[in-house]
């Protein structure tokens, strides 16, 4: 199965769909979540996003969250498939929705530097900012548009 990627307008409802989901991932995970944060594009009010609501959860321990495999099979009662570290260490990862995926969760243990790059968005959006303004322009002028 192929996995398509859209990107969208900003949608209204993203927010609500977060809420909602953070009080079923909430009932789940239980008194050892610190937080759980909508992060990424469709955090952002009126920024075109893929359809897929990011989440952050700041636990107190992961290797509790590792040992409770019945919190495991509760996260894939909803719907989330667990993907271990997906690359970054010190994370555990799930998806939810196979290949129109519309959930992503990302849970860090409370005090590392990951879950730090996570959660800072306003500093991961002005350290890109360079970036991206850098390879705009380079990709304009490749097109004669500078």
């Amino acid at each position: 199965m192929s996995r398509i990627i859209e990107v969208l307008d900003y949608q209204d409802h993203w927010p609500r769909v977060f809420e909602a989901e953070k009080a079923l991932l909430q009932s789940v995970l239980g008194d050892g979540v610190i937080t759980i944060e909508h992060i990424g594009s469709t955090s952002v009010p009126d920024l075109a996003a893929k359809p897929i609501i990011d989440i952050l959860a700041e636990v107190e321990r992961l290797d509790v969250l590792d040992a409770l495999d019945a919190k495991n099979s509760e996260i894939a009662k909803l719907g989330y498939r667990a993907r271990g570290e997906h690359g970054i260490a010190g994370r555990r990862y799930f998806q939810k929705g196979a290949a129109q995926r519309s959930h992503h969760l990302h849970v860090f243990q409370s005090g590392s530097i990951e879950l730090t790059c996570h959660h800072d968005s306003e500093a991961y959006m002005a350290a890109k900012a360079g970036f991206i303004q850098e390879t705009l322009t380079l990709a304009l002028c490749c097109y004669g548009k500078v």
